[in-house]
């Protein structure tokens, strides 16, 4: 046996016997201490009362324990104004006033603040197993007893955990988590004692949320029993790729049995994958998030049907204007109206007229109007005549066709007429004639005195015959330009307008004011390593500088009368200048010498130095060219 237990008593336990075949609860009421008469002892289940009772008071709390339901825990808080003695026994009773269980406590002291010098409140925890747990109950006067910290904090907890409201989690899961062992979630490290909502497991019984561990994981402590885990439980994400700063909530509705019940979690707010911004169109799901989101220009991006497109309204405008391209029209000035040509038989450009081309055709062409134009047809002088068009009266004739002038053949008759002389010499006329009536035969010529003229007409009016040539709002052919002369003028430092782009030649010879330069040709030629590689450095200025090319660096160890090649470390155009001071002498140095040297045959690539100083010795060179 332990060395401290609670024992339930023999009257206890037939108390018990006789509460389960009356079917009435065990009524728990009162718990007392006392100081074992002055010295430890072993309780044992005869015991009817205390040896020696020093204080008696209600209970606070009765309880299962979490993970044994056959055991029933007892809880008291002894008050700090009483005391002065040693607890080494505790008994508990029932209403009835039976000792229902007893209780070996280790010996502890009980100070009072009155004669000990020092108070505290004394907190009695008991554990006792009986067979039917259901059965115990607590009488309590809430008036009365004192609650443990321990046991508000437990209830408070307890209470929290079956809220909606949880606390938040570490990160969510993105699709299945294998539940043991620390990894990467969402981007983020998941490590032992993170809290983790998974939505996403392949059997959703398993979604919920979940404390990691380097071992198997367990639900969290607001979330491990049916109880805690209700309908609408919301849980705010705080890290993730993409589930990060998000709302989450539980669409399942009860009841919910934990373990079993397949849970659905949604995202109430958060990332929808849509970038920042302003746009024109929404996609908004059942929550009221924007998940897409766009900013069309056409009515069809914005799904509008009952409405025109632009190009339907331009077609529509086209051909209800008072007159469509291609109508001829009179008028009765020398004045040409816009979006009208003279039918005058000229040629046209296609470009300038695409509406006019496009209705005209080559139908007038004659072969010379070169690539590119078009011909109008000729209305100068001319009667216009509706097309036949299968009627009869103009029959074989095609639509826009010429046609000559002509008179309709007809007959004259006369009752007698007496014949001239010399009628087919010289007289402009000539007349045959017979007996009676007779047919006669005129030819009028122009010289003939008559009231004729050189043409058959009716009396008309003249007009400029005119054809519509475009539909836009504006003279195409002569568009007035005025607003647009100052920026067609060349530019200035104070003045808007145009300038071409200087040729690489140009900006090089830095003598053209009217060209503008660009940044490739203001960089172009220029190279630079300042102690980038090693020892050897060059600059080459832009070729618009001159191109001129600077390169400086030390030589290698060079023996005293000997020569060594010192190749620049880039090639230059033509043999530079080299110059060459004293770097350092090995064994030399501090000597205070002028140390000289000699730079001969250089080209462009390289140059000879020659040491003429110390034993051993290196040298700066510096050579400039271009």
């Amino acid at each position: 046996m332990a060395d401290y237990y609670t024992l339930l008593t023999n009257a206890g336990i037939a108390y018990e016997t006789a509460c389960k075949a009356a079917g009435t609860p065990i009524k728990l009421s009162q718990i007392s201490v006392g100081d074992g008469g002055g010295t430890v002892y072993n309780p044992a289940a005869t015991a009817t009362a205390l040896k020696r009772e020093v204080w008696r008071g209600p209970l606070n709390a009765l309880f299962q324990d979490e993970k044994n339901p056959s055991w029933l825990l007892a809880e008291v808080t002894i008050p700090p104004d009483v005391g002065g003695w040693y607890v080494r026994e505790a008994g508990l009773w029932t209403d009835t006033g039976i000792l229902y269980a007893i209780v070996k406590y280790p010996e502890s002291f009980k100070p009072v603040l009155a004669t000990s010098g020092s108070g505290k409140e004394f907190y009695i925890r008991s554990i006792f197993e009986t067979s039917n747990a259901a059965l115990v109950t607590l009488l309590i006067d809430d008036t009365v007893v004192k609650a443990t910290r321990a046991w508000v904090m437990s209830y408070l907890a307890e209470e929290l955990g079956k809220l909606d409201g949880k606390q938040s989690v570490r990160v969510a899961a993105t699709a299945n988590v294998v539940l043991n062992g620390a990894q990467q979630i969402d981007g983020v490290a998941a490590v032992a004692g993170n809290r983790v909502l998974l939505p996403n497991q392949t059997l959703a019984k398993d979604n919920g949320l979940w404390v990691v561990a380097n071992g198997d994981w367990v639900r969290a402590s607001d979330a491990s029993t049916s109880a805690k885990v209700t309908p609408g439980l919301t849980v705010m994400v705080e890290e993730g790729a993409v589930n990060g700063d998000s709302l989450w909530h539980l669409t399942t509705n009860g009841p919910i049995t934990l373990g079993t019940t397949a849970l659905t979690f949604e995202m109430l707010a958060g990332r929808t994958g849509i970038q920042p911004g302003t746009y024109k169109s929404l996609t908004v799901d059942k929550y009221g998030r924007a998940t897409g989101g766009s900013n069309p220009e056409t009515l069809a991006g914005f799904g509008i049907k009952d409405t025109y497109t632009k190009a339907e309204i331009e077609a529509m405008i086209a051909e209800a204007s008072a007159l469509p391209v291609g109508a001829m029209v009179p008028f009765p000035l020398d004045k040409i109206p816009p979006g009208f040509l003279e039918i005058d038989g000229s040629v046209k450009s296609i470009a300038v007229y695409p509406d006019l081309a496009a209705f005209l055709g080559t139908a007038f062409n004659k072969g010379d109007e070169g690539a590119g134009n078009f011909r109008l047809p000729e209305s100068r002088g001319e009667f216009l005549r509706g097309w036949d068009h299968g009627r009869g009266v103009d029959a074989g004739r095609a639509i826009g066709s010429w046609q000559a002038d002509d008179n309709k053949a007809h007959s004259h008759t006369v009752t007698r007429m007496q014949a001239f002389a010399n009628a087919s010499g010289s007289n402009p006329a000539a007349v045959v004639v017979d007996n009676g009536n007779m047919a006669v035969t005129l030819n009028f010529g122009t010289g003939f005195n008559s009231s004729g003229g050189t043409e058959a007409r009716p009396r008309n009016m003249a007009v400029m015959w005119c054809i519509k040539a475009w539909n836009a709002p504006i003279n195409q052919e002569n568009i007035d330009i005025a607003a647009l002369a100052t920026l067609a003028q060349q530019s200035t430092e104070v003045n808007q307008g145009t300038a071409k782009i200087a040729t690489q030649t140009l900006t090089d010879a830095g003598n053209d004011d009217a060209t503008i330069v660009t940044p490739k040709k203001l960089r172009w030629g220029f190279s630079a390593n300042i102690f980038g590689g090693g020892a050897l450095s060059y600059i080459v200025f832009p070729s618009w500088l001159g191109g001129l090319i600077v390169q400086w660096g030390t030589t290698a160890i060079i023996n005293s009368g000997a020569n060594l090649t010192q190749v620049f470390p880039i090639a230059f155009n033509v043999s530079p200048v080299v110059f060459l001071s004293y770097a350092n002498a090995g064994n030399d140095a501090g000597v205070g010498q002028m140390f000289v040297a000699q730079a001969r045959n250089w080209s462009p690539t390289n140059t000879v130095v020659r040491n003429l100083g110390p034993a051993v010795a290196q040298y700066n060179f510096l050579a400039i060219g271009r």
